[in-house]
C-alpha cells in the first residue's frame, strides 16, 4: 500500500495510463461505499461503471413491478447515522426507481459521482510481477494501473442470454428484464410471452397482465412465492430503529441473514398440526421472506422432513388462490425443498392465473422446439405473440467477474482456468494467486443469501481497514495462501451440507447456465459467523495471507482459520460465551445438577414406535434403570445395549435419550439404555460389572422386551464406550452372552497413559477437556487400577472380539486412543471400521439435532449395526434368513 495518502487522481503517461492507488468495478451499493471509505482513508480510487449512472442492477433491472425483497428498513446503508435520518422510505418493499434514486441521492450526498468513469467497462486486467501493479484496459478511456482491483460488480449482474433456437428470426419487440429499457415498455393491446417464473418473472408477470391483450407465461419450473403485502413500512419494524437505532444495526451484523429476526426454536415434530398451521398463517400474514424461511420451525431449513411440512402449507397457499386444478398443479413446485432455491414475494402473481387472457405453458410437459418469426413453437403447438420478454435470469455470482476476460494473476494463471470446476477463493474476498485482487460479495461469501446491505458495508469495510493496515505495516500487497483457500474451500463444502441448497437446480448453484460448473456458490453458515470468522483472520496475525513489501519484506502466516465443523464451531462458541466454570471444580454432586440442567435446555429427542423405563438387577443385586426405545416398524427387531457417557461420575439412562432415540430411527433396532454405578460413591469395579450384568439381564428378557431372538449389540458413547469395550470381552472371557458387533463412539480406551498427541492438541476449548479427564480418571480408580482390562481394554487381549465400528472424533482428547484400540482389534483379526470424523469434537454425535454435520456419521453407525445383526435397511430380517 502506498506510503503517503495522495488527494486527487493522476491521469496520463506516455501511454496515457491513469495510476490510482484502487480501481473499483461498479457503482452499486457495493461501489459506492467503497468510494466513500477509500476516499476517508486517503486512499486515490477510481470507479469504472459500465451504466451511465449510479445504481448497479438497480440501473439496469427497470421492467415493471421490479422491488427489493428484503424491506427497506433493512435494506439501506448502515454506516452514517446522519444518512439513515436524511431518507425516508416509502413503502415496505421499495420499487426499482426508489432504490435508484435512494443511490443516486447517496452519491450526491458524498459527491461520489466525480471519482467515477461512466459508460466504461473492463475488457481485461493483468497483474504486473515487476511493478506489483493491476493493468486494466478499458472499453472507454485510457487503461488504468492500480495498487490494488476491487469487483463490487454484483452477484445478479451479468443477465443470461437466451438459449432458445432462432430468436434472431423473430420480427416482434425482444426485451430482457435484467436489461430493461428505460424509457419503459407499452404492451397495450400486444400478445405478449414472458418466459421464465423466477424472482422477475414473478414481478413482472402481474404488470405485464394489466397491459397486454394476451399473455402467455413459459415455465419450466415452478417456484415457492407467497405474499408480499406491500405497503407502508411496517409500525412494528420501524419502532426499533427509532428506540434504538444503533442496537438494532449491531443486531442486524451479527444475525444470520442479516436481518435481526428470532429464528423458530422448537422442531416440527414438538408442534401440533393447529400450532404449525398457525405459525404458517401469521409469517403468510407477515409477507417477509426472512419470517417465512426462519420462523416457521427449528428444522425447516436443513431437515428434508420439517421441510416438507411447510413446502406443503406453501402448497395448500397456492391451490387455494388459483382456481383452475390443473394450473394450479403446474404452478406448484415439487421438485426441489422449500428455501433451495430463493423463494419469491408475489403481489397478485398466482391471482393473474385466474384472468381469462393469461395462460400457462409447462415447459416440463412441451419444451420450446424454437421461436419462429410470429412466434414460440413448443412440442405441441405454436403461440403467436407479438412481443417476448425474457426473465431467464443471470449468470449469477461469477459471470460479472468472469465478464472481465482475462483476469491474469502471479504466472500468467487467469481465473477462467482457475474456476473451470467452479469458482475457488478465500473468504469469497480474496483468491490465491491474484495479489491485492478483491471481490465484494464474490462467491463463498453470505452474499445472496444474506441482506445484502448488511453483506456489502461488512466486507468493503473489512478490504479497506486491511488497506490501511497494510499502509501503516509497510506492505504493498497482499495475497491468499493456497493452503487457507483449500481449507475455505472444505468450510464451504462443511456448510454446505448443513442446508438443502444442494437438493435444488439454482442460480445458487450455477444450474441455470448451460455448462457452468455446478456448486453452491454462497456461503450458507450466516451473516453473523461470517463476520466472527473475517475478525479471526485478523486476530491471528492475518492467518491465510502472505503479504509482501519493499526490500523483499514478507509475512506469511499460513493456515485454515475454520477447522471445526460449522454446527461444531457455533455450539462451542456459545459454550465459551457462557464464561462457565470447570465442571471438575463444581464437584460430583455439582456436575450432575449441572449435567441435568443443561440437558433441560438441548432439543427433545424425536418420537420413536415407543419408550418404556424399568429397573434391572446390578452386578450386586441393587436395581439399575432402563430406558427403552421401540421402533414404530413391526418387531421383533435386534436389541443395542447401550452404555451412556459421563467419565463414569454423570449421566444415567435417559441422559443420552436424543443419541438413542436416533440410533433406534435409523437402524429400525430397539435400543435398551441401561444405567450403572457411579464413581466416586462406587469406584473401579462397580461399573463394567453393572455393564456386563445388565448385557446378561437383557439377553435373558429379549423376548419380553420384543427382541429378536439371537446375538445381541452393544453401543456405548464415552465412558459408555469403554463400558461396551470391556463388556465384549468380559462376554467373551465368561462365555456369553454372544454379541454380533460393538459400536464405539468416542471411547475410553486406555487410563495407562496421558501422552499421545491428541491429548496435547485438544486439552482445551473443546468441552471435555484434559483436565476433566483426569478428574474423571482420579475418582473413578487408582492409578495402580488403570492397567486392569476393565479399565482400559487397550490393555487386554483383544482376539475373539465380535466386529467393531469405531467412530472418533478430530478435536477429542480421546481421539489417539479410540484409534489406537481399533488399530489393535484389527491387528489382532477383529474385523473392524473406523469413521475418523473431521471437524468435530467429543460431543458432536450425542448432540442430535444441535450438531447436523453429524447425521452422516450417525448414519454409518446405524448402517453398521444392521450389517452386525444381518438386516436389511428397515431393521427387518430380509427374506432370506426368515
Amino acid at each position: 500500500m502506498p506510503q503517503t495518502a495522495r488527494t486527487s487522481d493522476t491521469t496520463g503517461g506516455s501511454h496515457g495510463v491513469q495510476h490510482v492507488d484502487i480501481a473499483v468495478v461498479g457503482a452499486g451499493f457495493a461501489g459506492l461505499y467503497l468510494l466513500h471509505r477509500l476516499r476517508q482513508a486517503g486512499f486515490t480510487a477510481q470507479g469504472l461503471e459500465a451504466g451511465d449512472d449510479v445504481g448497479g442492477t438497480w440501473y439496469w433491472n427497470r421492467y415493471p413491478g421490479a422491488r427489493c425483497d428484503i424491506q427497506t428498513t433493512d435494506y439501506s446503508f448502515t454506516f452514517d447515522p446522519a444518512l439513515e435520518a436524511a431518507w425516508q422510505w416509502s413503502e415496505k418493499y421499495a420499487t426499482q426507481p426508489e432504490i435508484l434514486r435512494y443511490l443516486g441521492f447517496v452519491a450526491d450526498r458524498y459527491d461520489l459521482r466525480r471519482d467515477i468513469r461512466f459508460g466504461t467497462r473492463v475488457t481485461s486486467a493483468r497483474w504486473n510481477e515487476a511493478t506489483e501493479r493491476w493493468l486494466l484496459t478499458t472499453s472507454a478511456g485510457p487503461s488504468v494501473s492500480c495498487r490494488c482491483y476491487v469487483m463490487a460488480s454484483g452477484c445478479l449482474s451479468e443477465p443470461k442470454p437466451p438459449e432458445i433456437d432462432g430468436v434472431a428470426s423473430f420480427e416482434g419487440e425482444v426485451y430482457v428484464t435484467g436489461r430493461w429499457p428505460h424509457e419503459g415498455v407499452d404492451f397495450t393491446g400486444k400478445r405478449v410471452a414472458v418466459i421464465g417464473t423466477g424472482s422477475s418473472g414473478i414481478q413482472a408477470i402481474p404488470r405485464i397482465a394489466e397491459q397486454a391483450a394476451h399473455l402467455t407465461v413459459f415455465q419450466r419450473t415452478p417456484n415457492f412465492a407467497f405474499p408480499a403485502h406491500n405497503g407502508p413500512r411496517p409500525a412494528h419494524r420501524v419502532a426499533p430503529l427509532v428506540q434504538d437505532l444503533a442496537a438494532y444495526r449491531a443486531q442486524a451484523r451479527q444475525s444470520l441473514s442479516g436481518v435481526p429476526l428470532p429464528r423458530a426454536t422448537e422442531f416440527s415434530w414438538q408442534l401440533s398440526d393447529d400450532e404449525r398451521r398457525r405459525r404458517f398463517e401469521e409469517a403468510l400474514a407477515a409477507g417477509d421472506l426472512v419470517v417465512m424461511l426462519s420462523q416457521l420451525w427449528a428444522d425447516q431449513g436443513g431437515d428434508l422432513e420439517g421441510n416438507a411440512l411447510a413446502a406443503e402449507h406453501l402448497r395448500g397457499y397456492i391451490r387455494s388462490v388459483v382456481k383452475d386444478p390443473a394450473t394450479a398443479e403446474a404452478l406448484t413446485p415439487r421438485d426441489h425443498p422449500f428455501g433451495s432455491k430463493r423463494p419469491c414475494l408475489e403481489t397478485n402473481y398466482y391471482a393473474t392465473f385466474n384472468k381469462p387472457t393469461v395462460g400457462l405453458v409447462n415447459l416440463r410437459q412441451e419444451p420450446i422446439e424454437a421461436i419462429t418469426a410470429r412466434g414460440i413453437k413448443t412440442a405441441r403447438r405454436t403461440v403467436d405473440v407479438d412481443a417476448i420478454v425474457f426473465a431467464t435470469g443471470f449468470d449469477a455470482m461469477t459471470g460479472a467477474i468472469l465478464a472481465v476476460h482475462p483476469i491474469t494473476g502471479r504466472g500468467g494463471q487467469s481465473i477462467d482456468s482457475l474456476w473451470a470446476q467452479g469458482p475457488q477463493t478465500y473468504l469469497g474476498l480474496t483468491v490465491a494467486g491474484f495479489p491485492n485482487l478483491f471481490l465484494i460479495t464474490g462467491p463463498g461469501s453470505p452474499s445472496v443469501l444474506s441482506n445484502m446491505a448488511v453483506s456489502i458495508e461488512q466486507h468493503v469495510d473489512w478490504v479497506v481497514d486491511r488497506l490501511i493496515d497494510l499502509r501503516a505495516a509497510g506492505f504493498t500487497t497482499i495475497e491468499a495462501t493456497a493452503t487457507a483457500q483449500a481449507g475455505w474451500q472444505r468450510h464451504l463444502a462443511d456448510c454446505t451440507a448443513l442446508s438443502l441448497h444442494r437438493l435444488a437446480n439454482t442460480w445458487y448453484t450455477g444450474a441455470n447456465v448451460p455448462g457452468k460448473a455446478q456448486g453452491v456458490m454462497p456461503y450458507t453458515g450466516g451473516v453473523g459467523p461470517y463476520r466472527t470468522i473475517c475478525d479471526d483472520v485478523v486476530a491471528q496475525g492475518m492467518l491465510g495471507f502472505r503479504l509482501g513489501g519493499p526490500g523483499g519484506k514478507t509475512q506469511c502466516n499460513d493456515g485454515e482459520i475454520v477447522r471445526l465443523q460449522p454446527d461444531a464451531r457455533l455450539v462451542l462458541g456459545m459454550m465459551a460465551g457462557m464464561n462457565l466454570p470447570p465442571i471438575e471444580s463444581m464437584g460430583a454432586a455439582g456436575a450432575r445438577a449441572f449435567v441435568a440442567q443443561f440437558n433441560t435446555t438441548r432439543p427433545a429427542g424425536r418420537p420413536v414406535g415407543e419408550v418404556l423405563d424399568g429397573t434391572l438387577p446390578g452386578a450386586d443385586g441393587a436395581p439399575l434403570a432402563w430406558r427403552l426405545y421401540r421402533p414404530a416398524t413391526p418387531g421383533p427387531h435386534p436389541i443395542v445395549v447401550y452404555y451412556h457417557g459421563g467419565g463414569w461420575v454423570l449421566g444415567d439412562a435417559a441422559s443420552d435419550d436424543p443419541f438413542c432415540r436416533d440410533l433406534c430411527r435409523r437402524s429400525g433396532m430397539i435400543v435398551v439404555s441401561v444405567d450403572y454405578r457411579h464413581a466416586p460413591e462406587h469406584r473401579f469395579p462397580a461399573a463394567p460389572e453393572d455393564g456386563y450384568a445388565a448385557l446378561c439381564w437383557v439377553a435373558e428378557h429379549a423376548g419380553q422386551l420384543g427382541g429378536r431372538a439371537g446375538p445381541l449389540l452393544v453401543a456405548g458413547w464415552s465412558a459408555g464406550g469403554n463400558i461396551a469395550a470391556v463388556t465384549c470381552q468380559l462376554a467373551r472371557d465368561r462365555g456369553g452372552p454372544v454379541i454380533a458387533g460393538q459400536l464405539l463412539v468416542c471411547p475410553v480406551t486406555d487410563g495407562t497413559t496421558f501422552d499421545r498427541p491428541s491429548y496435547t492438541e485438544n486439552a482445551t476449548g473443546y468441552f471435555l477437556t484434559r483436565g476433566l479427564m483426569h478428574w474423571f480418571w482420579d475418582l473413578y480408580c487408582s492409578p495402580a487400577e488403570r492397567g486392569d482390562p476393565r479399565v482400559s481394554p487397550l490393555q487386554g487381549r483383544l482376539a475373539g472380539l465380535p466386529p467393531a465400528f469405531v467412530v472418533t472424533a478430530e478435536f477429542d482428547p480421546l481421539r489417539d486412543e479410540g484409534i489406537a484400540y481399533a488399530e489393535a482389534m484389527a491387528a489382532a483379526g477383529v474385523p473392524v471400521e473406523q469413521l475418523q470424523a473431521r471437524g468435530h469434537f467429543h460431543s458432536s454425535f450425542t448432540m442430535v439435532d444441535v450438531i447436523a454435520t453429524a447425521v452422516s456419521g450417525r448414519e454409518h453407525m446405524a448402517e453398521a449395526l444392521r450389517r452386525f445383526a444381518g438386516t436389511d435397511e428397515a431393521g427387518v430380517l430380509p427374506k432370506a434368513a426368515e
